[in-house]
């Protein structure tokens, strides 16, 4: 798990009025069948689609899998999440991505950057991944 701050090759977030964009990047584990990463991706997808998010688009470079089916083109890869920049919807966002990968003994990894601001989260201890995701949601939040 690394907390990786540089902007080089990161996309700026825009932070419209209230709404603040997420981009959103699922690399699920290398060594599961191809089904069972679109599978893993799409679950996540739907958990974040569940939350009270503006939008979900694909992102920059992201690709539609060639199993996807005709609606439900943002299965893999990078997403911008479209959300109220108040609220706690953001801590929802974040913690929905925790619960996510401490429910699977996988090495997926999901980055998720705002204005540049980039955490990378993948396999570490919950204690580690608890304090680094509560240091990024303070620089974002202002709690």
């Amino acid at each position: 798990m690394q907390d990786d701050a540089s902007t080089s090759s990161r996309p700026s977030q825009q932070r419209e009025g209230n709404v603040m964009e997420v981009l959103l990047v699922v690399a699920p584990d290398p060594d599961l069948e191809p089904e069972t990463r679109e599978r893993v991706s799409r679950r996540l997808r739907t958990e974040i689609a569940d939350l009270d998010v503006e939008s979900i688009r694909l992102g920059p470079g992201a690709s539609t899998p060639d199993s996807a089916k005709g609606g439900d083109a943002v299965t893999l890869g990078a997403v911008v999440v479209a959300l109220s920049a108040s609220g706690g919807v953001f801590t929802a966002l974040v913690e929905t991505v925790r619960d996510w990968l401490s429910r699977s003994s996988a090495r997926h990894r999901v980055s998720l950057t705002i204005d540049g601001d980039t955490i990378e989260l993948e396999r570490a201890s919950d204690a580690e991944r608890r304090d680094l995701i509560d240091a990024y949601i303070r620089r974002h939040t202002g709690s």
